[in-house]
């Protein structure tokens, strides 16, 4: 299965910035598919510049409203993207997103055309309470409720454990090797043994160029999502360089 890597910016870099940096990276080489998910303000400009590229562009997260009166929302109507980001745990954790609201957002991502990249992951509170897979496996079910099984192929999971971003710690290549089996296994339930071995898992957790690599050695994880690592162009490209 070929590798992916998603960028996301998060909230930094201006339009200006982005500009710059995406210029860059059009001239890498890569095997991979890439995916760049700036800040909603500069979605418009970077898809120009990309163009006929083979970069994608995606959004970090979105309503799942089409249109009406939700001051401050962006809707799936209107990014004008190939992916988007959902659930992630900042915005679990800091604008109180729920699995339910999540679950919207991924059938309304999908009914506009939208790959949604889903966001699952546990605290270190409940890993060291031995909760991870079950806290995870329920992420998964009410995410993904009532999506139509044809649908599968065009969702990718990200695992991401949550004491493991931004902290400078990494799970090692083999805890996360553990929870992507484990996911799949949770999805095959759903759709079959067969189609959830189509599926992509990312791993998102402090990936940066020293463990991408051992990390891509997995069988079960197919790519990463990358946050701080992704805004330096010189560490982006290189682990870009290493899955290829």
């Amino acid at each position: 299965m070929k590798k992916m890597i998603v960028g996301n910016w998060k909230m930094n870099k201006t339009t200006a910035e982005a500009m710059v940096f995406v210029k860059r990276l059009k001239k890498v080489k890569s095997k991979a598919d890439i995916v760049m998910c700036p800040a909603f303000t500069a979605l418009y400009a970077v898809s120009k510049l990309l163009g006929k590229s083979k970069i994608k562009l995606g959004a970090q997260n979105m309503f799942y409203e089409e249109k009406g009166p939700y001051t401050g929302e962006v809707s799936p109507k209107m990014l004008g993207v190939d992916y988007v980001i959902l659930g992630h745990s900042e915005r679990r954790e800091y604008f109180n997103e729920t699995n339910e609201e999540i679950n919207k957002k991924v059938k309304a991502a999908l009914k506009n055309k939208i790959k949604p990249i889903l966001c699952v992951g546990e605290s270190l509170k409940q890993r060291k309470a031995k909760k991870a897979k079950q806290v995870v496996g329920n992420q998964l079910k009410k995410c993904l409720k009532e999506v139509k099984k044809n649908e599968f192929s065009r969702i990718i999971i990200a695992y991401e454990p949550i004491w493991a971003i931004g902290t400078g710690k990494t799970a090692t290549a083999e805890q996360a090797q553990e929870m992507h089996s484990f996911i799949r296994s949770v999805v095959s339930k759903i759709i079959g043994v067969k189609s959830s071995k189509k599926l992509k898992i990312l791993y998102g957790g402090s990936v940066n160029p020293k463990n991408i690599k051992s990390i891509f050695e997995m069988k079960d994880i197919d790519g990463a999502l990358i946050g701080g690592a992704s805004l330096k162009l010189t560490s982006f490209a290189r682990m870009i360089h290493l899955c290829s």
